[in-house]
């Protein structure tokens, strides 16, 4: 298992770690290192900002902190009377004011306190590491590197390192290894040079979407839909993207690349102010964090209803928004080069857009990195593409972007000319490689203790396989089950396979299994359009079915000769989060958020999700005595459909036990559940079915009665009293419910079907789930 497979484990040479600069970014980081269980000091030269900062962040959505005791990790101090405590520190993360003078005579002053081999590193964007060691001794230049985070630093992967000539190999290393195991980055390693990788990039493509959709008038719903999912660009495309991160933060980025790229750069070309842009920032509407909108505002009507107005991008007038409809749009979300072939104004776009961000990243290899796939992983997560620069060549094929820019009397960049009619990316023999500044193919090496789902499928079959899910081997005699649904949302030839595997499992296929996949959310919960569909045309046989297959499937892991483990990551809501309440153990990764969420549809869990938590908070340390306290805590968390922000928070509500695993980097995480499921093999036994004590009938009344007072004063809808009603009759074991003797797993897993087939066939529940599918919101009914 890796260093980050559990709670606060971080390499040995990052002991304490210091963050200088208390802004949104530079707490964003200290509160990173917090969440991975190392001790950090925040300083500002603005006394008590630091101190403001850590409070702000507690109460800021989305969470810096990935569980409120990780801020207790963040002592915050101030920069002048605080200053000696850096000699304690192993690492000191300077995030000031983007200005090298000021940077300079910062570390000036480090150099006077911090302790030998302690490492030093700026989170600057843009300025050269050259610019900021001029001048400072020798010792300074050897301990220092660049460590650029993305905002926000927990939730956005990439980390840009850039080491100088004089910077020791082993403080490279030393940041390298406790960024990638304990903070969970993906550390991609640039060279010297303005931008270093994603924002060099990423400000010329902005720029370019920018200038094309003025110049074609396009409005800036067209140009986001243009450059969005046919680009595998995030649905908030080119516009969206500003919005989020602040208009204002554009020109500030401009200046400092226009003040260090060299002479004949590609950006210095394209590089035009807007008057629409100017006066939305001299008008303070900055994006979302303004408070004012940005290219998009929400406002309400006269009846209180949110409506979603655009600036026009020529007046810079606002207006109501409109839907794009573009011709192109339909080719583009099938056929990325049939998009930008086609005549009308949204190929245009897509193709200009293309031709000067796709020439420019392949024109600047191996100017800022090694190779491609440096390029490539810098802007998925940076920018969160799906597709980096070279993979995107590779969808219109290398030979027609060559061919696309020499109609347009534009240099072709060395590196596409090398190419020519070859990909960028091949598969050969199993193995996924790419195309080198030699000419050459390599193989593309993951670091060590990384295991990755994609590249067992590349070099394997699968052992079982149907249109939902696959079973594959992994090696040691572990096998890995993997949803492959939209949103993984589970269904019968999920349940269908889950049995299958049990079975070749009990005959010897394998010896353990985990239960993986790759996609954005480990699942989404049932499929809830087959249920609805069903529920139409009154198939109730069949939804009966599902749910007692799906009781059946998840029993049958539980019960399983061998250890199965759950590895989730993203969204494990309802039926997913009941996966993982019947696996022997989880490896979770931190950004995994489970949660019960049935009531938001008007359903109960029908899985097991009752039975289980019921089962766990009975036994959990502390509560006092009886079946009530238990009760009240799995009643409150399945009736509010609580959702743990992350693994940490999953623990506290024990939809992760304590003995459970939390991997930081995504990357890690397969490799170690796997390491988890071999470390069970040996003297494994299967628990056997279970009894609890239910609070009875008497329980059910006081659940009831705390329903009706919420539903009183208006905290509760009509529907929500139904729903709590049918979980209130379900957790204290129904009719028969008796608190003296003790009530066999299997009645409350009974009651659970009943609850959930009389709730299913209730209209105001069939509401519920005809709203979520059509607006992903609940109905407050």
């Amino acid at each position: 298992m890796s260093a980050a497979g559990q709670e606060g484990a971080h390499p040995p040479a990052i002991r304490r770690a210091a963050v200088i600069g208390a802004g949104v970014m530079g707490a964003g980081i200290a509160a990173q290192i917090a969440n991975a269980g190392t001790p950090v000091l925040l300083l500002d030269i603005v006394p008590g900002a630091a101190a403001r900062a850590v409070q702000t962040m507690l109460k800021a959505d989305p969470a810096p902190f990935m569980h409120r005791a990780a801020a207790k990790r963040v002592q915050p101090g101030d920069l002048d009377a605080d200053f000696a405590k850096l000699a304690e520190c192993d690492w000191i993360v300077e995030a000031i004011v983007e200005r090298p003078d000021l940077k300079r005579a910062l570390y000036g002053r480090l150099e006077g306190v911090r302790k030998a081999g302690s490492i030093v590193s700026s989170n600057t964007s843009t300025i050269p590491l050259r610019d900021l060691t001029a001048g400072l001794p020798d010792r300074f230049a050897a301990d220092f590197l660049i460590t650029h985070f993305f905002n926000p630093p927990r939730y956005m992967r990439l980390l840009e390192l850039v080491a100088g000539p004089a910077t020791r190999p082993d403080a490279v290393a030393a940041i390298r290894d406790f960024a990638d195991r304990a903070l969970g980055k993906t550390v991609v390693e640039c060279r010297d040079t303005p931008g270093f990788i994603a924002n060099r990039i990423g400000t010329l493509w902005l720029q370019s979407a920018i200038n094309h959709a003025v110049d074609l008038r396009l409005t800036i719903e067209e140009a986001d839909a243009v450059v969005g999912r046919p680009m595998g660009i995030p649905k908030t495309g080119v516009f969206g993207l500003i919005d989020l991160v602040g208009l204002d933060l554009m020109p500030h980025v401009a200046n400092s690349l226009l003040a260090t790229l060299p002479e004949g750069d590609a950006y210095r070309a394209l590089h035009r102010e807007h008057g629409t842009i100017t006066g939305l920032i001299a008008a303070g509407r900055t994006g979302r964090k303004s408070g004012k909108g940005g290219f998009y505002t929400r406002a309400k009507d006269a009846e209180g209803n949110s409506l979603k107005r655009a600036i026009d991008l020529w007046t810079g007038e606002d207006r109501p928004s409109a839907k794009p409809s573009l011709e192109s749009l339909d080719l583009g979300s099938r056929n990325l080069r049939a998009l930008a072939e086609h005549p009308d104004r949204g190929g245009r776009y897509a193709r200009a857009v293309l031709l000067d961000t796709l020439a420019y990243a392949a024109s600047l290899v191996p100017e800022i990195a090694d190779d491609v796939t440096a390029v490539d992983a810098a802007m998925r997560l940076g920018y969160a593409w799906k597709y980096g620069p070279f993979e995107l060549i590779d969808r219109l094929g290398p030979g027609w972007l060559a061919a696309a820019l020499r109609a347009a009397d534009r240099p072709v960049p060395p590196l596409l000319e090398l190419a020519g009619e070859r990909p960028f990316y091949r598969t050969e023999a199993g193995t996924l490689q790419f195309l080198g500044l030699d000419g050459d193919y390599h193989d593309v090496v993951r670091p060590e203790g990384v295991l990755l789902l994609a590249d067992v499928k590349r070099r394997s079959k699968p052992l079982a396989r149907n249109g939902s899910a696959s079973l594959w081997d992994i090696g040691d005699g572990v096998a890995c089950l993997e949803f492959h649904t939209k949103m993984n949302a589970m269904d019968p030839d999920i349940l269908a396979l889950i049995g299958k595997a049990v079975g070749m499992g009990r005959k010897g296929a394998f010896r353990a299994l985990v239960i993986h996949n790759e996609g954005s959310h480990f699942s989404a919960g049932a499929n809830l359009g087959l249920a609805l569909f069903a529920a139409n045309i009154a198939a109730w046989g069949e939804i009966e079915g599902l749910v007692e297959g799906g009781q059946k499937a998840y029993r049958a892991l539980r019960e399983a000769p061998f250890p199965v483990v759950g590895a989730p990551s993203g969204m494990a809501l309802g039926g997913g989060c009941e996966v993982l309440l019947h696996c022997d153990a989880v490896q979770a990764h931190a950004e995994s958020y489970i949660g019960l969420v049935e009531v938001g549809v008007g359903l109960i869990p029908g899985w097991g999700g009752c039975t289980t938590m019921l089962r766990r908070w009975s036994a959990a340390p502390g509560l006092p005595k009886g079946p009530m306290p238990p009760l009240s805590k799995v009643f409150e968390m399945i009736s509010t459909a609580q959702v743990a922000k992350s693994a940490f928070e999953a623990r506290e509500m024990l939809l992760l036990r304590e003995g459970d695993g939390i991997t930081m980097n995504r990357d890690r995480l397969l490799a170690d559940a796997k390491a988890r499921a071999l470390a069970l093999v040996e003297g494994y036994e299967a628990p056997k079915p279970g009894t609890l004590r239910v609070a009875g009938p008497t329980g059910q009344a006081a659940l009831r009665l705390a329903v009706d007072g919420f539903a009183q004063l208006g905290k509760a809808t009509p529907h929500d009293v139904v729903v709590c009603g049918y979980l209130a009759e379900t957790l204290t074991g129904g009719a028969r419910g008796d608190f003296i003797d003790e009530t066999p797993e299997d009645a409350i897993l009974k009651l659970e079907r009943q609850s959930f087939m009389a709730l299913v066939r209730h209209p105001a529940t069939l509401a519920r789930v005809e709203h979520m599918l059509e607006t992903g919101r609940p109905l407050r009914n």
